[in-house]
């Protein structure tokens, strides 16, 4: 198999890390998540421009055609910036959403504002008093003359705050479905909260909302595999993310060690510490690989694909925890402040790890498919 980037692939990456690295500093995250929807308007703006938002999208539907692979070179370079701007919830989520499910109508109404930078939207899924990944929900659907009437509170919504429409996976008699649920539409509030990594939630809470008949995305029923194709997709992107984040953090961590003295010389040159150091190393190129075999999974059969995506989510889910409490521990006290990148850096792959499926969940998926390659 051949793992050589090609022309346009080096100029995504390389395009991407420039930003990133140019525009991205620490001091400006933290500014952003200042603002009042949490990140910036320029930086989302900034990275319309780049054509980032458009990367998934088909070119039918004015997007580039990206796949796994580019979407992976993106999140990474995002994952060492620890960014807040909502690109996993409107671009690889409700993106993935859209291009699954969507009709040609509904993907026109859309996409072109998704890409422009103009238009957010956010997976609303999860709910109260349930598994932290389950497929099960309690808000419902309700089928009438004109259209549908939906109820029930949705809890953990990605970036919900700023979102102008929520994709709302609800029951109905067929079936686990999904709908498009104007943010503002009768009915609709939503409560904004804080990630303790920073980035921002909304509990979302529909009172009878009316909906038309062309609300149902996708097939009445067909919900669950719709969204098992989207968690795979998420995960994949996540999984590069936390290779971006666990590299920075170790690189912060290896130039600390450089610097700090301690009995007249660098720490760095204890032996013990260097040993701890290339451990880390070991655990983030593992997780590189794991990440490439995600993304290039995408295109496989859904039973391959969902036990490759859930393998790379075991591995970076115990090696961000691993590499994010050695970079604290490293670093010491300073590791844990608020003034400093580290931290900030553990808090986001704990995230990461919990989100659509925790390392423990996958475990579970991959032993019931028989392990990643299964005997047959």
């Amino acid at each position: 198999m051949d793992f050589d980037l090609n022309d346009e692939q080096r100029l995504l990456a390389d395009s991407v890390n420039r930003f990133v690295a140019d525009r991205y500093g620490f001091e400006e995250r933290a500014k952003g998540m200042r603002e009042s929807q949490g990140w910036r308007e320029e930086i989302w703006n900034q990275m319309a421009e780049l054509g980032l938002l458009g990367l998934p999208f088909s070119e039918e539907d004015g997007g580039f055609s990206g796949g796994g692979v580019e979407t992976m070179l993106v999140m990474e370079a995002l994952g060492r910036g620890l960014v807040v701007e909502p690109y996993l919830s409107t671009v690889i989520v409700a993106g993935a959403a859209l291009r699954h499910a969507a009709t040609a109508q509904q993907k026109a109404a859309r996409v072109p504002g998704i890409i422009g930078g103009e238009y957010l939207m956010s997976l609303a899924h999860a709910e109260p008093r349930a598994p932290r990944h389950t497929l099960d929900v309690k808000v419902e659907a309700v089928r009438r003359s004109e259209g549908w009437v939906l109820g029930g509170e949705k809890i953990a919504v990605l970036q919900g705050d700023s979102a102008h429409e929520f994709i709302v996976s609800a029951k109905t008699e067929v079936g686990l479905s999904l709908f498009l649920v104007p943010a503002d539409a009768a009915g609709v509030r939503r409560e904004t909260e804080h990630g303790y990594d920073g980035h921002r939630l909304a509990t979302v809470f529909f009172d009878a909302v009316p909906l038309a008949a062309d609300a149902l995305l996708g097939t009445e029923g067909q919900g669950a595999s719709i969204l098992e194709a989207v968690f795979d997709e998420a995960n994949a992107a996540l999984a590069a993310e936390a290779v971006g984040a666990m590299a920075n953090a170790l690189d912060l961590t290896v130039e600390y060690l450089k610097t700090r003295t301690q009995f007249g010389v660098t720490i760095g040159s204890f032996q013990a510490l260097q040993h701890r150091a290339v451990d880390l190393l070991m655990h983030v190129e593992l997780s590189r690989s794991m990440a490439i075999l995600a993304a290039l999974s995408l295109d496989r059969d859904p039973e391959e694909r969902h036990r490759n995506i859930a393998a790379a989510k075991i591995q970076i889910g115990r090696a961000g925890r691993i590499i994010g409490q050695q970079a604290v521990q490293l670093h010491g006290a300073i590791g844990i402040t608020a003034e400093y990148k580290v931290g900030h850096a553990f808090k986001r792959l704990t995230a990461i790890d919990a989100l659509f499926g925790d390392a423990d969940h996958h475990l579970e998926i991959l032993a019931e498919a028989g392990g990643l390659v299964p005997i047959v």
